[in-house]
């Protein structure tokens, strides 16, 4: 009986990687450094595999940066700024394309289908000469084979390849990526024949577009591409695998057709509904590659089920011809529960990491071929069985509010025009009004004294009275800069989730569980277990002190609902709104405090809404109603005259804008500093927007610091297409990564302009 993991995190279990990949771009390690940590690395993950009786074992799935990034190199499809001349393609001209250099600008990065994950995006066009620039892939095939192992090397699938690019700078928009596919498939033929002398026996192609919505057009390149490389394939076993969701009836028929294939993988866990069209017809004496164990996610696999799942496939498909897998690769779940020694126990039963997946995926093939670990098996059955009886998971309490908001809408009892006239009246704002996002940057020496009382080296004392130190000086900070509308500026925040998730019930936190987001940047989602409550007030006591210490208003700060959700690891045994509508009741809660508290506007972010966002059109109507419902419970009961405000970070929202006017909030912030003309061409299509808004004036991510002329010049571009009444001027995102010394100058500059602006006004008027 055979097993299969699609892929494995890079990073490493400390993350190592991370570590190794910025002190070689501090200039503090050389290349070898950063090429024995990665070759240590991929050999441990080899080994570990092996060890756990793993028989597809996948290579080229490790990365410096990114697997597509890896693509476009061993396709030598490098855009013409980075000035590369032929050759086999190094670091320098490889991280120039991630990360840009001192003379030209990154290639973009976008989200990987509905992952938190990053990956560069192919820049094409009819000029590119493709040339095999990177032997990446055969060179790590032998890397693991002198080890003595023998790994399925993993290339991105052409067609996929092609439909996750873009149109390069200067190509017509209207580009088609596809017709570029007979200059591609010879260089993947050239990597094929490579590897099949190196001897490889299988080859894995990621073709993971086939879950999307796909025309006939693009189907029909899937059956070209396939057709063109059958006589390269000959002699080779070949898998073509897919994930994230299930395959639609079309594209099923497509791929289970394709020429020269031996071998289909499927997401079965995001993917139930292919289970019905492998039921309905597979070809015969073909390999499934069953995806049951869960990708994307920290949870034990319920091993009995799984088997009943598998034994179901066995029936249709032949014992010899059925592999067990994991759903997607294992790059967006954490790397190894034994690095979580403070975890709580019974909460870590019922946990897998990547690790423990890859012994998953080989028990369950074990059990089918007769050599069912009991011991094993049963220790998961009792864990599955805590899981669903445990009074930590349960709160009746949240589970009947839960419930009881079914029956409403949750609008607010005024209309946004009425409600904007009663803030005014309170809040007494100039036009064109200027905030910031939230954070203010976050000093070595803060970061200190929050590390310090974590580890409790500090007494609660005199970390309170660090923190407001720290606020206060934001806030005479803001008051010198003549800011309307301030805001605390965070200090006593690690992370806009973690800080929430700290304080609600229902979440657990681990030590090492990162995952990567692009590059060497990475996250550690929260986990949420169980029901969600907000035992006590988390942001009262800073924000009523912030207040306190000015006569202007004071923006209370939340991360909302939504973002929480998306940003963490989420119960599997509920519906993914149900867990929404909990962390938003929660929130609730907490506006309201706020506002006896005397804050007036408070502001609740939903920078994620987007990246919740389903692979298939016919699911997004389904998640924009939740998640918007989610927002509007949080904020529902509010007085008119309390302004609620969100932030999102996010331009490309164009094709949300009617979910987004329907959260209904009073003043919308938005980043789309780079991407200003998108943002405004939804405006000046004649969409109606009554509440205030403030696209982002300059780009916090990058350390330039712009004119007041500059900022001027584009607020004015705004007033083209929207209302000066409705207008406000501020960053496009918080400040914490920036320095002082960029921040004073560029609020200096945001505020006179601003002024300026109204000067100019008043006298047209």
């Amino acid at each position: 009986m055979a097993s299969h993991v699609v892929g494995y995190p890079r990073m490493g279990p400390k993350r190592e990687l991370k570590f190794a990949l910025e002190s070689f771009w501090d200039g503090k390690s050389s290349a070898e450094d950063l090429q024995k940590v990665a070759a240590d690395l991929r050999s441990s993950i080899w080994k570990q595999m092996s060890d756990d009786g793993i028989k597809f074992i996948p290579s080229n799935t490790f990365s410096c940066y990114d697997q597509v990034l890896d693509t476009t190199a061993m396709l030598g499809a490098v855009p013409p700024r980075y000035g590369w001349n032929g050759g086999e393609i190094g670091f320098d001209v490889y991280f120039s394309m991630a990360r840009g250099n001192a003379s030209v600008p990154a290639m973009e990065m976008t989200k990987w289908f509905d992952t938190n994950y990053h990956y560069i995006v192919p820049e094409l066009g009819p000029e590119v000469n493709f040339s095999y620039a990177s032997h990446k892939a055969v060179i790590e095939y032998k890397e693991a084979k002198d080890l003595g192992v023998d790994t399925v090397p993993v290339l991105v699938g052409p067609v996929s390849y092609l439909l996750l690019s873009k149109p390069a700078k200067g190509v017509e928009k209207s580009f088609s990526l596809l017709s570029l596919i007979d200059k591609i498939l010879p260089i993947y033929e050239e990597v094929v024949a490579e590897l099949k002398a190196a001897g490889a026996t299988w080859i894995q192609f990621d073709e993971p577009k086939l879950v999307m919505d796909l025309g006939a057009h693009e189907l029909q390149a899937f059956t070209h591409a396939y057709s063109a490389l059958e006589a390269s394939l000959s002699g080779l076993n070949v898998l073509v695998e897919t994930y994230f969701a299930d395959v639609p009836a079309e594209a099923y028929k497509t791929l289970t057709a394709l020429k020269g294939v031996t071998g289909f993988g499927f997401d079965l866990v995001r993917g139930s509904k292919t289970l019905d069209l492998i039921k309905g017809g597979f070809p015969s004496g073909k390999y499934l590659f069953a995806g049951v164990v869960d990708g994307r996610n920290i949870w034990a696999n319920d091993l009995a089920s799984s088997l009943s799942v598998l034994s179901a496939l066995e029936g249709i498909v032949g014992k010899d011809k059925l592999v067990v897998s994991t759903s997607c690769s294992l790059l967006h779940t954490a790397v190894d529960l034994v690095n979580e020694p403070k975890l709580d126990k019974e909460i870590k039963s019922w946990l897998a990491f990547a690790a423990q997946k890859v012994v998953e995926v080989n028990a369950l093939a074990k059990a089918l071929c007769g050599q069912k670990d009991e011991a094993f098996f049963s220790e998961n059955a009792a864990a599955q069985a805590s899981r669903k009886s445990s009074p930590r998971v349960t709160n009746e309490a949240v589970q009947q509010a839960a419930a009881a908001l079914k029956g409403s809408d949750h609008r607010r009892s005024s209309n946004v025009s009425a409600r904007l006239d009663a803030q005014q009246k309170k809040l007494n704002l100039p036009i064109l009004p200027t905030t910031t996002i939230g954070s203010f940057p976050q000093t070595l020496e803060l970061r200190r004294v929050r590390r310090e009382y974590k580890a409790k080296k500090v007494s609660e004392e005199d970390y309170v009275e660090a923190i407001k130190k720290e606020i206060n000086k934001v806030v005479k900070l803001q008051e010198e800069l003549d800011i309307d509308v301030l805001v605390h500026g965070e200090p006593e925040r690690n992370d806009m989730v973690e800080y929430f998730g700290e304080q609600l019930s229902g979440f657990a936190f681990t030590a090492n569980g990162w995952v990567q987001s692009y590059g060497s940047r990475c996250v550690k989602p929260p986990i949420i277990y169980g029901d969600v409550s907000r035992p006590k007030a988390m942001t009262v006591f800073w924000s009523s002190l912030a207040q306190s210490m000015t006569k202007r208003p004071m923006k209370g700060m939340l991360t909302g609902p939504v973002t929480i959700l998306n940003w963490s690891f989420v119960r599997n045994d509920q519906p993914r709104f149900e867990t929404c509508y909990q962390i938003a009741l929660a929130i609730k809660d907490e506006v309201e405090d706020l506002e006896k508290a005397g804050i007036t506007v408070i502001q609740i972010d939903e920078a994620a809404l987007r990246e919740g966002l389903p692979l298939r059109k016919s699911e997004h109507g389904f998640y924009l109603n939740w998640a918007v419902h989610s927002f509007r419970i949080t904020n529902c009961g509010v007085e008119d005259s309390t302004q609620i405000h969100t932030h999102m970070c996010y331009s490309h929202f164009n094709d949300i804008i009617h979910s987004i006017i329907d959260m209904d909030a009073d003043v919308i912030t938005i980043e789309n500093s780079r991407s200003d003309e998108k943002l405004l061409s939804v405006f000046r299509e004649g969409v109606k927007y009554g509440a205030g808004i403030g696209p982002g004036v300059y780009d916090i991510h990058s350390p330039r610091i712009p004119s007041e002329e500059e900022i001027a010049d584009r607020v004015e571009k705004m007033l083209a297409v929207l209302e000066t009444n409705i207008l406000w001027v501020n960053p496009d995102c918080g400040l914490k990564t920036r320095k002082y010394a960029e921040v004073k100058p560029a609020l200096s500059n945001m505020v006179a302009a601003a002024k300026r602006l109204r000067t100019k006004f008043a006298s047209s008027h």
